[in-house]
């Protein structure tokens, strides 16, 4: 490769780690014309880029592409599994997966942030299907597969928290609200949940704090609203039943 087109590879890098992609697709399309379509990493980007403008079909030839150059290219693997899943393909979506996993380079922490989210999401739907059957430990055990994923994604720790809060277990519920509002202090239904979870636990005044939270970021959220006045009324029933009844006055 000249020096030229190593400076269009790596200035099409650049634009792809900052998700700029339609510069960085221009520059990676020039690469993949004059290198005799070597480059599995390429194929790799410029399927991100498909998918992320949803040409599944387009993004799925960039993904076999760079595995038919690459075999043991891990992430290109997943994405392609995860595209197959978006395509209804799932026994193939499978078939990569499970590839995947007993490749002693399909480490986590390795994984491009889009191949992680999208199989996150995937553990996510697999979560609400086993609980649409009843199946509630299997679709906690999905969902803290997401989790471990996306540890920032508080939307999944907030559906894990909603479902081991169903299963009784309101400490590792209240674990997973307040990860959730650590990782995103404005997403308000954490913090509703976590009052929920907080009053449960028997911490009425922490669980005040949640909701007012909620409101001074959602002002007209409803839920946050009607659990505070729940819990005001029931202050004033447990203040007035504290108030000793005189007694009459006894007849000399």
């Amino acid at each position: 490769m000249d020096e030229r087109l190593k400076q269009v590879l790596l200035l099409g890098r650049e634009h792809y780690a900052k998700r700029e992609f339609e510069k960085a697709e221009e520059l990676l399309r020039e690469v993949l014309t004059a290198s005799e379509d070597r480059f599995a990493d390429v194929h790799d980007m410029l399927g991100v880029i498909c998918h992320s403008r949803g040409n599944y079909v387009q993004a799925e030839r960039h993904f076999e592409r760079a595995l038919s150059i690459n075999p043991g290219y891990t992430e290109a693997a997943l994405n392609l599994a995860v595209t197959y899943n978006d395509r209804g393909k799932y026994d193939a979506a499978r078939e990569v997966y499970t590839r995947i996993k007993g490749s002693p380079m399909g480490a986590v922490q390795t994984l491009d942030p889009f191949a992680r989210g999208k199989l996150a999401n995937m553990h996510a739907d697999l979560a609400q299907a086993y609980a649409d059957l009843g199946l509630a430990r299997e679709a906690i055990g999905e969902l803290e597969k997401g989790v471990t994923l996306c540890p920032t994604f508080a939307d999944l720790r907030t559906r894990l928290g909603n479902m081991l809060r169903h299963e009784n277990d309101l400490e590792a519920a209240r674990v997973q609200y307040e990860a959730a509002v650590a990782a995103r202090p404005e997403y308000v239904p954490a913090r509703v949940h976590l009052g929920v979870t907080l009053l449960a636990l028997g911490l009425p005044n922490d669980a005040e704090d949640a909701w007012q939270r909620a409101l001074a970021l959602e002002p007209d959220n409803v839920q946050a609203k009607m659990y505070l006045r729940m819990l005001q009324q029931t202050r004033s029933k447990e203040s007035l039943r504290a108030i000793p009844v005189a007694k009459a006055p006894t007849r000399g």
